[in-house]
């Protein structure tokens, strides 16, 4: 009877020290991963079908433009009056994740819905991925008080999230879950969230394009070259270039931004200026080529030669919008960025346009965002396997080249790019 007792020991101390708790770990949190997936990816598909009425609209009616002003003006107000708790967007969300304070208001999803879409509807030049997150965020953080959840949980909830509110934005699931926990901590992935961020943003895709038929726009490559050492080679100049504009986009937001929080002090009045100057410039230029979120000119660059200039004209009007108070995400602009500078290096780098143009679409938005893994896995799901070596050597390449900074001020370094630069751990970047 001893011996027997001893032969059971381990399989006692596995059952209860391991299967159970991954049992109860597991069914928990997928109950909480298609509860949240479900509900952000159903509010996603609301707001995927507004931003297309919005732009539709808005193109159907010119005039409207002229209103850009009176409606950030408006959409300054709205946050002045109720949003000054979820002004900080993104950046709230990241300083939650790292120092947790308080349960973010419900109302930072209605706010930054609503801003987004006007903001579309008037012709600001902005995306949609800050205002999907930000959605994700809101709606599952509400979790952490309904059943009273702890620090550690609540990280867990908040990745859920944003990997809801990405991937039923773009229909990138692996990309959405991946980026969940990449974005949070530069070089490091948060592993203990890896289960349900794969729940949800599956669910939430399924949700919005399975159950409420929301389509996303569809890219292909159509020509992608032997994978061998001259080709390699090419990637590099273009890497570079992806992750140095990525960088700029990223210095020049927070530098308008800091332009319009010094000279106007009265915040309402601070996207009434950005209003001002992009109205003026799309009346001169006679185009709305540059506002909005620009999908059509981003398929474009698939398959047709188009100016070198493009890929700044979309970066200035982006940074400006953004800068000066305007509501919505930095990710669909640097998609356009990318895929058009991209293009313009086609003249200079003997690579296929359109793979080029791929490379683009996803390595500025590694290198704005400092997350080279989520934006390959991106790449892969949006164009296809094939390409798949190129596009990552492209997004690891922006990613290092693009420096310690990014669109999100409030991120932290976890793993620096380059020891050299004598940077320590944890440290906030801007």
């Amino acid at each position: 009877m001893l011996k027997r007792s001893k032969k059971l020991l381990p399989l006692t101390k596995f059952l209860f020290q391991e299967l159970v708790p991954s049992l109860k770990f597991t069914f928990r949190w997928l109950f909480l991963s298609i509860v949240i997936g479900l509900a952000v990816g159903s509010a996603s598909a609301f707001f995927l079908i507004a931003l297309d009425w919005a732009t539709r609209y808005r193109e159907g009616h010119l005039w409207l433009i002229g209103f850009l002003p009176l409606g950030g003006f408006f959409i300054g107000w709205m946050y002045h009056q109720f949003g000054s708790s979820v002004v900080k967007g993104n950046n709230q969300l990241l300083e939650e994740f790292y120092n947790p304070m308080q349960v973010i208001p419900l109302r930072m999803a209605p706010l930054v819905l609503g801003g987004t879409v006007l903001t579309h509807f008037f012709g600001g030049s902005a995306g949609r991925e800050g205002t999907a997150v930000q959605m994700g965020g809101a709606l599952a953080d509400q979790f952490t008080k309904w059943f009273k959840l702890s620090a550690q949980d609540r990280k867990i909830i908040l990745t859920i999230g944003v990997a809801a509110g990405f991937s039923s934005v773009f229909g990138t699931p692996l990309a959405g879950a991946v980026f969940a926990l990449e974005w949070l901590i530069i070089g490091r992935l948060r592993y203990e969230s890896i289960l349900p961020a794969f729940f949800a943003a599956y669910l939430a895709d399924f949700a919005c394009s399975g159950l409420w038929n929301v389509p996303h726009t569809h890219y292909s490559i159509p020509y992608v070259p032997d994978s061998d050492l001259i080709n390699f080679l090419w990637v590099i100049p273009a890497g570079i270039c992806f992750g140095l504009v990525g960088r700029l986009f990223a210095k020049s937001t927070h530098l308008w931004s800091a332009f319009f929080t010094k000279v106007i002090k009265y915040p309402p009045l601070r996207p009434l200026a950005g209003g001002l100057i992009i109205a003026s410039s799309v009346y001169f230029m006679g185009t709305t080529k540059y506002i909005g979120l620009g999908i059509p000119t981003i398929v474009d660059a698939f398959s047709e030669d188009l100016p070198w200039y493009d890929f700044f004209v979309k970066l200035l009007k982006t940074s400006i919008t953004l800068g000066a108070g305007f509501k919505g995400g930095e990710v669909t602009p640097l998609f356009y960025m990318g895929s058009t500078l991209g293009n313009a290096l086609s003249v200079v780098i003997p690579l296929p346009l359109a793979l080029l143009a791929g490379m683009g679409f996803v390595g500025v938005f590694s290198g704005a965002t400092n997350t080279p893994l989520a934006c390959t896995l991106m790449g892969m799901e949006l164009f296809g396997a094939e390409p798949g070596v190129f596009i990552g050597l492209a997004c690891v390449i922006a990613y290092l080249f693009s420096g310690h900074g990014g669109i999100y001020s409030s991120q932290v370094i976890g793993s620096p790019k380059y020891t050299q630069q004598g940077r320590k751990k944890g440290k906030k970047i801007g």
